[in-house]
């Protein structure tokens, strides 16, 4: 007997699913949120009881992950699948109307047809990583804003010498907090690799490369510089208005932690690392204003860094070929 196949199609506010069992199919359709994820975890259980469901789902970014991370708890098997393989499927199946509930039932028969792979979520060294990494990050944004404060100009002595104490206290937790970072990276022969890889592109730091490896937490899962750049929230979003006529902004849907930790690099990288370097003066030329530039360089970066880690091999300014003129590059947007 064949194990039940579900379909989701997946979208930032919700799941459009599509369950095939015993020859019969039915759809539903739930929130994107944790209490959606439980939802559709007691409705398969209702359906199909204990039986393991084979649950495809295309790998668009940081909305799949967490219900994908649900369904596999609950002993699914999950397969997130490249969404130019439904796409192509669907174009085999002369597939012409776009709906959310068409490509559920898309993607259930393709998993029924193809039977995908199986999915694993990631390692707990790596979300202990991104645990660490993001203490960092909230350390030093407190820190700055003590800063801040006192700068502004702090009539009270007291209030002063308290900020200064904090901002000592902060200088203690993020020096602790950065050598856990490096012990646990050290200790795991996969990070400590990835480490290497990272630090030899030019514009990339130990910082840096500790930010990366800490947020690109579904390496694994991305099979094109496409997911990785929509998962970064750095692909160009659509927007059709008089004001922003000819402009492309960026989406910003995704992990905005990872989009940070480009930023100074890709400035950085602009002037050391010489594929940016020339790729960043062709967009010059090209009269892209200077934070468009920084912006294609930032993108350029993480291809290359989703480059160096997917391939195993360290940075070589010979191997990658500059994309063509007419690439679109995206505009910060307010």
């Amino acid at each position: 007997m064949n194990s039940p196949i579900l379909g989701i199609d997946v979208s930032k506010d919700s799941l459009d699913v599509h369950l095939i069992i015993a020859n019969k199919s039915e759809q539903a359709a739930f929130e994107n949120t944790p209490k959606g994820h439980k939802r559709l975890v007691r409705w398969l259980e209702k359906r199909c009881g204990q039986e393991q469901v084979h649950v495809c789902l295309e790998a668009t970014g940081q909305y799949a992950f967490p219900v994908a991370e649900v369904l596999h708890a609950a002993d699914h098997l999950v397969s997130l699948v490249n969404p130019s393989r439904i796409s192509a499927y669907a174009r085999s199946l002369l597939a012409r109307n776009k709906t959310d509930r068409l490509d559920a039932a898309i993607i259930a028969d393709f998993c029924r047809t193809q039977s995908p792979p199986a999915w694993h979520p990631p390692r707990e060294e790596l979300r202990e990583l991104q645990a660490l990494v993001r203490l960092l990050e909230d350390l030093n944004t407190t820190r700055q804003a003590d800063i801040n404060r006192l700068k502004s100009g702090i009539r009270s002595a007291d209030v002063a010498c308290i900020l200064e104490d904090h901002i000592a206290y902060l200088d203690d937790q993020i020096q602790h907090v950065e050598q856990l970072i490096k012990t646990h990276i050290a200790q795991d022969h996969d990070l400590r690799r990835k480490k290497e890889l990272l630090c030899s592109i030019p514009g990339i730091g130990e910082k840096t490369a500790h930010t990366f490896l800490g947020e690109l937490l579904y390496l694994d899962s991305f099979q094109d510089t496409k997911q990785v750049v929509a998962y970064a929230g750095l692909n160009p979003r659509q927007r059709l208005s008089g004001k922003l006529k000819g402009r492309s902004p960026i989406s910003k849907t995704g992990n905005p932690h990872l989009r940070k930790a480009l930023y100074f690099p890709a400035i950085s990288a602009k002037r050391c690392n010489p594929i940016i370097r020339q790729f960043c003066v062709r967009l010059e030329e090209n009269g892209l204003v200077p934070m468009q530039v920084i912006i294609a360089g930032m993108r350029k970066l993480l291809h290359i860094a989703f480059g160096v880690l997917k391939n195993d091999c360290p940075f070589d300014p010979n191997y990658q070929q500059l994309p063509s003129q007419s690439q679109q590059i995206p505009a910060l947007s307010s």
